[in-house]
């Protein structure tokens, strides 16, 4: 090992100004025998730098290469495994750990001990080391010459002495005397063995010295060994009055005790004299209520603004007395108890009296409304309750006091102002739709003629009529009849516009009325009482959407009022009770106008829903959106119901047979009810329902019609279907109703099918003869002769078509068709007045079969000469000519 190790030093480290201090031959643990060297070495150079370097021996050849180095600051523990038991593994803790395994244990314990000197040198015991025998880290490895060889245990320990004594620093002075000293002689380099005898021979001379002047100073000792004798008498004798000084100082101490005992007793009392002082200050402040207040909660004005506002205060005041949080202990105190069952009494004092005023104060607003009933039951207008909620709202916060410190009075107060309001309102609200009804139907007379009031005298609507109508002719279905008691069987159209035009007005004034009465309400009820009003998510108004003929539950309709959870729902029972007949009159008023004219329920509907969106935006969870959102649910029914009426009648539609049909009834009341819906629902917000009513009426008309044109037997079922597909063409494309285009495009799509058959069937063969004889020749080309050769056949010669076109000469021509123009005229109507579109289209259909003939005698007759008769001019002309005659 000390021949590796001087290789080591010569060839790797030397060259790098390194000195190697220990090594160790070590292999990883757990892995193949790959041996290489840890050394432990520090640099020649200043300052200072320790390393541990990693060499390894080279595959090609006997020498060594340096492979890793970590510097020794990097070295965080140094883990020997077992302090006890021999055990050459040991971990190194760089930036990852290394598990190595010694050569021998005593390698390890030596490398060891080298790294713990480098590390109390020059580290400043900062690396830590576990499982370390303590023995290994104080002084120098033990190696005997039974576990090392002695050449190495003499390399390994002479490594170790080189760390602690040979590599010692020295100072200036100490290179400053070595210089002199060499310089002074000779041959201290040439020859080092002879400066180093000398310099021993030197060394022995100042020993020698140094020992005969510690033998001449031995008498100088015993006179300093004399001296300390007398110093230590000295010092008894100073112990000695120290003594006697404590012993005076004692009494003293005693003294001075008793003086601070006394004086903590007087500062114990200052202190519990300043806090009694402080409970006394805080009782008074906080529970002591002034004169005023008092005068004022047992006899203060609760009618005049000035007494309000004193009695507030005095409230306020009496409130902060009773809630003020007392200490630990005061509630023990009689005072106190006094005074909180004064402040107990006047509490109720109070409570009481204004309780009472206010009371009074309700049924007075009950006796002044009413003087106010009989002017307003002229107008369409509700009485205004702004004064009475103004000077209501002077209380609100005596109320909120009540509120907060006697439930019980603050709840019968609730109760008596929903009784008092309640009957005050019902029979303004009853006055008021009394008057809008009145103005609805006329006088009281002609109410009455209609039979509103009573049980009997019913009216179906102003399209019930459709079941026992007839088809007739447009004029006769339009004047049949006019009287008022026939309302029951007129149809939608016969009704007065402006009759519909007032209901709306009506209607809308009813709503517009009663929407800012039920907010002013609630908004009062809210400040009055001190309610909150929380916003919800809306649920009325989804309801009204899907429901379709089926029931809604209605809170206020039972007999038990709901548990109230929060203000939220105290408020909107309370508005319930006030209100509870809103809805039923309501219900009412849209029963009368469906009595009127069942298409009113359009414009309710359209409304209806506008006010329904409008509170919903306010406050979905208000007693107006929940309300209004139930009456557009019996609206919705009525819409409903009209749509289901109005498609029963055109399944009940029964024709003429003695007659012409013309455009059925049902047609004209979808044009009137399209027309009148599409001026109504413009910018609606329930478009919705209207398109879905569209989808049903439209399916139910053309079912109808087709129906009707197969049942009729006066006139044909192509000019039955062709005369109302026309006009429900012409309805949409004027309407421009978006949902209906795939309708509009069939309507047109059967129209012109329909007038093409017509024309086809209506026209036949005017020139029958000739058409059996050309389908003679279009047979024989079918049946394989060439065109060319049909003329040499017998029956179909150049004589026997000359024959055949002698017999339709121009005149024959026109009389047949006069006669046709006669026919067509008889079978269309006057109100869609499609004469000349049909004419027009029957002498296309003439010319496309004459140009047809002519073209089979340019090709089958080639160069014989023969042609028709008359022209297409000719055509054109008596067409023309019979048109205008007529």
């Amino acid at each position: 090992m000390t021949a590796i190790k001087h290789a080591l030093q010569r060839d790797i480290f030397t060259p790098n100004d390194e000195r190697l201090l220990s090594i160790v031959n070590v292999c990883k643990a757990g892995k193949k025998k790959k041996n290489c060297f840890l050394c432990a070495t520090v640099t020649t150079e200043r300052p200072v730098q320790v390393k541990v370097v990693k060499v390894k021996k080279s595959d090609k050849g006997d020498f060594y290469k340096r492979q890793i180095a970590w510097a020794l600051r990097d070295l965080a523990v140094v883990d020997a495994k077992d302090a006890i038991k021999e055990n050459p593994e040991f971990d190194l803790h760089f930036e990852k750990i290394y598990k190595w395994v010694a050569s021998s244990t005593a390698e390890k314990n030596a490398f060891i001990s080298c790294i713990w000197k480098l590390n109390q040198r020059y580290l400043r015991k900062k690396i830590d080391f576990v499982n370390v025998s303590s023995q290994l880290l104080e002084e120098l490895p033990k190696v005997t010459e039974e576990s090392v060889p002695s050449g190495e245990n003499q390399s390994v320990t002479g490594g170790d002495e080189e760390v602690v004594d040979e590599y010692q620093e020295l100072n200036a002075r100490e290179e400053q005397d070595i210089e002199i000293m060499m310089e002074g002689c000779e041959y201290a380099i040439s020859n080092a063995e002879a400066f180093a005898e000398k310099l021993s021979r030197e060394l022995q001379v100042l020993d020698g010295a140094n020992i005969q002047s510690i033998m001449a100073s031995e008498k100088q000792v015993n006179i300093l060994m004399k001296l300390l004798d007398e110093a230590l008498k000295e010092v008894d004798q100073i112990e000695l009055k120290l003594s006697s000084y404590e012993e005076m100082l004692q009494s003293v101490k005693e003294q001075m005790d008793q003086i601070s005992e006394s004086n903590h007793l007087i500062h114990l009392s200052n202190t519990n004299n300043v806090k009694l002082l402080s409970e006394i200050e805080f009782l008074v402040n906080h529970m002591d209520l002034a004169k005023g207040h008092i005068k004022a909660l047992q006899e203060g004005d609760l009618a005049s603004s000035r007494g309000i506002e004193a009695c507030t205060n005095a409230a306020d005041a009496l409130l902060q007395c009773m809630n003020v949080a007392l200490r630990p202990g005061h509630d023990m105190l009689l005072a106190v108890k006094q005074q909180q069952q004064r402040f107990s009494d006047l509490r109720e004092l109070f409570a009481r009296r204004l309780a009472s005023h206010l009371n009074n104060v309700f049924v007075q607003q009950g006796h002044d409304q009413s003087s106010t009933l009989a002017q307003h039951s002229v107008e369409l207008t509700l009485p205004n309750h702004h004064p009475f909620h103004r000077d209501l709202l002077r209380y609100a916060k005596l109320m909120e006091w009540l509120k907060s410190t006697d439930y019980g009075k603050y709840e019968g107060l609730t109760k008596n102002y929903m009784d008092y309001l309640s009957r005050l309102y019902e029979r303004e609200i009853k006055d008021f739709f009394e008057v809008a009804k009145i103005k609805m139907t006329g006088t009281t007379k002609e109410s009455k003629k209609f039979g509103l009031h009573g049980s009997s005298g019913k009216l179906t609507g102003s399209t019930s009529s459709l079941n026992k109508l007839s088809v007739q002719s447009s004029g006769n279905r339009r004047s049949q009849s006019s009287s008022l008691l026939d309302m029951g069987n007129m149809s939608a159209s016969d009704l007065d516009v402006a009759d519909r035009t007032k209901f709306d007005k009506i209607f809308e004034q009813v709503l517009s009325e009663l929407e800012p009465l039920c907010l002013a309400e609630q908004d009062f009820i809210s400040k009055f009482f001190k309610l909150q009003q929380h916003q919800s998510i809306p649920g009325t108004m989804a309801e009204a959407e899907d429901l379709d003929g089926g029931t809604l539950s209605r809170q206020h309709n039972c007999g038990t009022p709901l548990p109230v959870s929060s203000e939220k729902d105290m408020i909107r029972q309370m508005m319930i009770k006030i209100f509870r007949c809103i809805e039923p009159e309501l219900n009412n008023l849209i029963a009368l106008g469906d009595k009127i004219d069942s298409f009113n329920s359009l414009y309710m509907l359209v409304k209806m829903s506008h006010h329904v969106w409008t509170a919903q935006n306010v406050d979905p969870a208000s007693f107006l959106s929940t309300t209004l959102g139930n009456v557009l649910v019996t609206v919705k029914r009525n819409f409903d119901k009209c749509i289901s009426n109005q498609i029963r009648q055109m399944e009940e539609v029964k024709i003429s047979k003695k007659s012409k049909v013309g455009i059925l009834p049902f047609v004209a009341e979808f044009e009137e009810f399209a027309g009148l819906a599409e001026s109504i629902f413009k910018n609606a917000e329930r478009r919705g329902d209207l398109d879905k009513a569209y989808t049903k009426l439209i399916r139910g008309v053309f079912v109808n019609v087709e129906k009707v044109a197969n049942e009729s037997q006066k006139t044909p079922r192509d000019v039955v279907m062709m005369e109302n597909f026309h006009h429900i063409f012409a309805t949409l494309s004027r309407l421009k109703i978006s949902c209906l285009e795939a309708e509009k495009k069939d309507a047109k799509q059967k129209y012109t099918d329909h007038l093409q058959s017509y024309v086809i069937y209506s026209l036949g063969q005017p020139l029958e003869k000739l058409n059996h004889f050309f389908d003679g020749v279009e047979a024989r080309v079918a049946q394989g002769i060439r065109e060319e050769e049909v003329s040499y056949q017998l029956a179909f010669n150049k004589q026997e078509l000359r024959k055949v076109i002698k017999e339709y000469p121009g005149k024959e021509v026109k009389k047949g068709l006069d006669n046709l123009y006669k026919k067509v005229d008889k079978h269309l109507c006057e109100e869609e007045n499609l004469l000349q579109v049909v004419w027009h289209s029957m002498q296309d259909e003439f010319i496309r079969q004459y140009k047809h003939f002519e073209g089979l005698i340019a090709r089958c007759y080639p160069g014989s000469g023969v042609t028709m008769e008359f022209t297409i001019q000719d055509i054109l002309d008596y067409c023309s000519s019979i048109a205008q005659s007529h």
